[in-house]
């Protein structure tokens, strides 16, 4: 069964970088495209960026200009950069498929202080 594990979150001052990362066991990856979302206490979980099998991107409006999101597929992980980052960036980061999403993992908490 396919798992889906998010690292590379913590603590960071507004303005900073972090990069997320989504490591996906089991084979497949390459096949789906892939999204971040986020999601802060008592709020519903929001797309952040998405990517497509050919790299084709999208973004929220929050993050753009600011967050890049990439993929390796050889080694099943997706990536997601963070730049300038703001406290309203504050959340639990999560990944998964676009289309048959898996379940979710336990996700990668983000806290920008200002």
């Amino acid at each position: 069964q396919v798992q889906l594990v998010e690292s590379g979150g913590g603590l960071v001052q507004a303005g900073g970088s972090l990069r997320l990362s989504c490591a996906a066991s089991g084979s497949g990856f390459r096949w789906y495209a892939m999204a971040w979302y986020r999601q802060v206490s008592g709020k519903s979980r929001e797309l952040v960026a998405r990517i497509t099998t050919d790299l084709s991107t999208f973004y929220a409006d929050s993050v753009k200009g600011r967050f890049t999101i990439s993929r390796d597929d050889a080694k099943n992980t997706l990536y997601l950069q963070m730049n300038s980052l703001k406290p309203e960036d504050t959340a639990v980061y999560y990944c998964n498929r676009i289309s048959e999403p898996l379940l979710w993992g336990q996700g990668t908490q983000v806290t920008v202080s200002s």
